[in-house]
């Protein structure tokens, strides 16, 4: 098992832990880049919600292919 699996393992297992931690970092960010309260709101509850149950063992799907060129002339 990798670290990367059981990095996943233990987030799914321990998720309030997980969310009490990004929690107490979010508020250090906000004390060290005052004014950007919002966007580190934001990003903790992204975190949050990516460290829910379940969330951790999914993998992300890829992303949908570029459109095709215009034919040339």
């Amino acid at each position: 098992m990798g670290f990367l699996d059981k990095a996943r393992e233990f987030l799914g297992q321990h998720d309030e832990q997980v969310d009490k931690g990004l929690d107490k970092g979010g508020e250090m960010a906000k004390e060290r880049f005052a004014g950007h309260d919002e966007q580190i709101d934001q990003g903790v509850d992204k975190l949050q919600e990516m460290t829910g149950e379940g969330d951790t063992t999914q993998q992300q799907e890829p992303p949908p292919p570029p459109p095709p060129a215009p034919p040339q002339q």
